[in-house]
C-alpha cells in the first residue's frame, strides 16, 4: 500500500508490478499518477486516523509505504505492532516527515555537521531567530515536500513575506518553520543510499541538482565531487540511515563545500532528483528500493553514461491540459520524457521531466533542458 501516489509512486508502482506484486495507491485526490497503474485505490485524507484504519483493514497490505509527508505517523506505529512492514520503519517514517526531528537526530544525537538552525511557530519569533542567525538565511516549513514553503530571506524586511510563504507551503497541520544558516556551497547533492535488510548499505553514483524556490529543476550523475568528498557523505548517510532503521533507499542530501560536507536533508523513499537514473542506470531508484524493501539481491549498479534530467512545468491554473512537442522534444538520440498523467496543473506544478545520456554532464544537462524547453502544457 502506497500511502501518496504521485509520480515517484506510479514509478515505484510500475517496478513492483513487473515483479509480481499487488500495488493499492492511496492520496487525497482520484486519479493521482499511481493510481493511473496500480491496482487499486483509494482516496482519503492520510491525517485522518480513522481514514487510514479503514483503508488498511479493508486491504490488509504486507507493506505500507509513505510516499508524501503529510500523513497520521503516529498511526504507522500501531500498523507496524500488527505485523505490517512499514517502510522503511514506523520511527524512521515519524523522524523524517518533519525536519526538526530528523535535524535534531542528525546534529544532536549523532554529531553530524548541519547548518546552524533554529525554530520558530509565530511570526514574532522567526523575527527575533532570524537576527540570531543572521542574513541571509532559509526558511522551510518543518513538514513539507519538494521545496513548498522554502525561501532564502536577505534582510529583515523579507521576513514576513518568507513566514507566510513558509506556513502557506506546509503540509498537514504543522505551524512551525526552520530557520537555517544560508550555506555558501560549491554543489548541493543527493546520495541514493540503499538500507538492506541483511547486506551491506551500497550506493548510486551521486547526483548533482539545481533548485529554484526550493523546488528541483535539474539532476545530473555523477556530481562531480571528490574521492574524499563522497566517502565523508558515505559515511554520514550510513550513520544516520543506520539510526533510522529498516530497508529501503534514502535520498540523502548534501552541501559540498570548498572545505566540509554538511548534511542538509534526508527522504526515506526514492527522490524526485533521482528520476535522473531512469536513463542512467541499470536499476533505476524505484527499482532498487523495491528490491532493498522485498530483501531482493542488488549484484551490482551501473551506470551506462553521464545523464540528466530537467522537469517540466506548469504555468497556468487548469483542470484539462494537453502537451505539445513531445516529438520535437524525442527527436533528439538519447532522450527520454515521462509525462506523469497529473489530472491538473497550477503554476510551477511539475508535470513531467525530460532525461537524457551524453559523453559528459555538461552535454547531458543540455540536451535535457533543450527538451523540456520543446515541451508546452496547454490549456484545453
Amino acid at each position: 500500500m502506497l500511502l501518496g501516489s504521485g509520480e515517484l509512486g506510479k514509478e515505484f508502482t510500475i517496478a513492483a508490478q513487473r515483479l509480481g506484486n499487488q500495488v493499492i495507491a492511496v492520496d487525497r485526490y482520484p486519479n493521482a499518477p499511481a493510481m493511473q497503474v496500480a491496482d487499486e485505490s483509494e482516496v482519503i485524507s492520510m491525517l485522518s486516523e480513522e481514514d487510514l484504519e479503514r483503508v488498511v483493514s479493508k486491504h490488509q497490505p504486507d507493506y505500507i509505504i509513505p510516499e508524501i509527508e503529510a500523513i497520521r505517523t503516529e498511526k504507522l506505529a500501531e500498523f507496524e505492532q500488527r505485523g505490517i512492514t512499514v517502510i522503511p520503519t514506523a520511527k524512521a517514517t515519524h523522524y523524517t516527515m518533519n525536519r526538526d526531528r530528523i535535524r535534531e537526530l542528525a546534529h544532536s544525537g549523532l554529531g553530524v555537521r548541519t547548518a546552524k538552525y533554529a525554530y520558530a511557530t509565530t511570526l514574532a519569533e522567526m523575527q527575533a531567530t532570524a537576527q540570531e542567525i543572521g542574513f541571509p538565511n532559509v526558511v522551510k516549513p518543518v513538514m513539507s515536500s519538494s521545496g513548498k514553503g522554502q525561501s532564502v530571506v536577505a534582510n529583515a524586511a523579507e521576513v514576513e513575506t518568507a513566514w507566510n510563504y513558509a506556513i502557506d507551503g506546509s503540509r498537514g497541520d504543522s505551524q512551525k518553520v526552520i530557520i537555517e544558516e544560508f550555506i555558501n556551497f560549491e554543489i548541493e547533492i543527493t546520495l541514493l543510499t540503499i538500507k538492506q535488510w541483511n547486506s551491506p548499505t551500497i550506493f548510486c553514483p551521486p547526483i548533482g541538482h539545481r533548485q529554484e524556490r526550493g523546488d528541483y529543476q535539474e539532476s545530473w550523475q555523477p556530481a562531480e565531487i571528490t574521492p574524499a568528498q563522497l566517502s565523508d557523505a558515505q559515511a554520514i548517510a550510513t550513520k544516520v540511515t543506520n539510526a533510522l532503521g529498516g530497508a529501503g533507499i534514502f535520498g540523502v542530501e548534501f552541501f559540498i563545500t570548498a572545505d566540509e560536507v554538511i548534511f542538509s536533508e534526508l527522504s526515506p523513499r526514492p527522490h524526485d532528483t533521482g528520476m535522473v537514473t531512469l536513463i542512467s542506470q541499470n536499476l533505476n531508484e524505484f527499482e532498487l528500493h523495491l528490491r532493498a524493501v522485498l530483501g531482493l539481491a542488488i549484484p551490482n549498479i551501473i551506470q551506462y553514461a553521464p545523464a540528466a534530467s530537467a522537469v517540466i512545468l506548469a504555468s497556468e491554473q487548469s483542470d484539462s491540459i494537453y502537451f505539445t512537442g513531445v516529438d520535437k522534444a524525442l527527436n533528439t538520440p538519447d532522450v527520454d520524457v515521462r509525462l506523469f498523467g497529473k489530472p491538473d496543473s497550477r503554476p510551477y506544478r511539475r508535470m513531467g521531466v525530460t532525461l537524457a545520456k551524453a559523453e559528459t554532464t555538461e552535454l547531458a544537462r543540455a540536451k535535457a533542458v533543450a527538451a523540456a524547453s520543446q515541451i508546452t502544457i496547454v490549456d484545453r
